[in-house]
């Protein structure tokens, strides 16, 4: 037997700890779906979690602050006409979520800073393009107003956001049905995994595949992909025999693996968490109770086993909250938000230390909310690496920046393929049908503004009442 060396590294002593009971959201009846997504997306302003819902699909939105018990009540995002799949955060304005639905659409949405009082069933824009029901979405890192989808049609759809118009469609390119998609990290390549066991390295703006690998693990089902800091990809899927396996590829030499490692034997797809500052890859399991977390390295055998966090729940889902909604000041470096059937718990990955002074190694510049393009110039060719940030005096989230959308020749545009909502057969007169809009928009207005008037009432009747205790 060799002798083992043990290896220098800060993430060594890395340790989850869950938040105490009252920092907890509990009450939340989570989405049931069999659908291999997160069905929780993170923010440092909100958590968002796919709910069970009648007539429909829906997802809840809690300011992170919003601990304990759940209001019963507790306004719900409602628009689509059948169960959510995924949801994910714009990483450039905290307050806009987009989703995916079985009912075929995607839905991009404006949360105000204040908890609404009603249902919000408006999105800012719908994305009508798939022809069947869309499981994953994924914003673009750097570019402005940039969404990907895939849909169960084997479409991969890129939309600009701002008009509501695509900017590309990838077809043809994927024969079975899509596992997942992932960016690289300046946004100039995706990774896609396959039901016809194919890992495929694309280009999408010149719609063409750049490079591919047919089953980097021998197993039937499902491979996940990332892309790692360096432009390698690492992947998780299954053996032969149904052993989880963890894998690390170079995409200029695909045929052969940098490192592949068995785990263990489960049915659970390994979803992975990957964050680029510290090389940390975190591989939960949909029903496992579990967390493991590997270090990726340049010195062989490049994936390091760190630790395993573990709890006796099964987790439902994940939530991962990017790195600029971390607590600085107690060297956490990650921070996850487990989903159980009735609630979500939040875990936090700390580096101990014992200086309480900021420490520059574990937090290098982190991508920041800023875009560094915009779609046009992503779409015409340019590439930019994210605009980073320092969190030396940790992130403060900048007010709600409302997202415009401006069609272009809206009144042009055909209308959307199928009976998807009954239109009159005597077209009405223009005139009369712009000033019904105007007196629509006018009074949407007048509603948000006493919404917002009837939640201030309500705090300071909080703050009162406390001060009457």
């Amino acid at each position: 037997m060799s002798r083992r060396v043990v290896r220098q590294s800060k993430f060594r002593h890395v340790f989850g700890q869950p938040v105490k009971a009252d920092q907890m959201y509990e009450d939340i009846r989570v989405s049931k779906v069999t659908w291999d997504s997160s069905f929780c997306a993170v923010n440092p302003k909100f958590v968002a979690i796919i709910v069970e819902s009648g007539g429909g699909g829906a997802f809840m939105v809690l300011p992170l602050a919003k601990t304990g018990r759940v209001d019963k009540n507790h306004p719900l995002v409602t628009g689509h006409t059948a169960p959510v799949l995924d949801i994910d955060w714009c990483p450039h304005n905290d307050n806009v979520i987009a989703s995916a639905s079985e009912d075929t659409t995607v839905m991009v949405w404006q949360i105000p800073d204040y908890v609404p009082v009603r249902n919000i069933t408006e999105p800012v824009v719908t994305l009508e393009g798939h022809s069947k029901r869309v499981g994953i979405i994924s914003w673009h890192p750097t570019a402005r107003n940039v969404l990907l989808s895939a849909g169960c049609d084997n479409l991969v759809i890129l939309w600009n956001v701002g008009t509501g118009e695509m900017l590309l469609v990838l077809e043809d390119m994927h024969t079975d049905l899509i596992y997942n998609v992932g960016w690289n990290r300046n946004g100039s390549l995706l990774v896609t995994t396959c039901k016809d066991k194919k890992v495929r390295v694309i280009d999408p703006r010149k719609q063409q595949v750049v490079a591919e690998r047919f089953a980097p693990h021998e197993g039937l089902r499902p491979v996940r992909a990332i892309f790692t800091r360096e432009g390698h990809i690492f992947t998780t899927g299954f053996t032969r025999m149904s052993q989880r396996e963890l894998g690390l590829w170079d995409p200029k030499n695909f045929e052969e693996p940098i490192a592949l490692q068995e785990m263990d034997t489960s049915n659970g797809v390994l979803l992975p968490f990957y964050d680029p500052d510290s090389s940390i890859v975190y591989l939960c399991g949909k029903g496992d109770s579990s967390i493991r977390y590997f270090e990726i390295t340049d010195e062989a055998p490049y994936v390091h086993y760190l630790n395993t966090y573990s709890s006796k729940e099964p987790q439902r889902g994940m939530g991962f909250m990017p790195k600029r909604g971390l607590d600085v000041s107690k060297c956490e470096i990650a921070r996850f938000f487990k989903l159980h059937e009735r609630k979500c718990e939040p875990i936090v990955m700390t580096v101990p230390r014992k200086s309480d002074l900021f420490q520059d190694d574990l937090y290098p510049d982190t991508p920041g909310p800023e875009p560094a393009l915009e779609a046009d110039e992503w779409l015409s060719g340019k590439d930019a690496e994210p605009i980073l940030i320092s969190l030396r005096d940790g992130y403060v989230p900048v007010k709600n920046r409302e997202l415009k959308v401006v069609k272009k020749n809206i009144l042009d545009s055909k209308p959307p393929p199928g009976p998807r909502r009954s239109h009159s057969t005597c077209e009405p007169d223009r005139p009369a049908l712009e000033e019904v809009l105007e007196e629509i928009r006018a009074l949407k207005e007048t509603v948000q503004a006493q919404e917002k008037r009837i939640s201030d009432l309500e705090n300071k009747l909080c703050q009162f009442t406390n001060g009457t205790d």
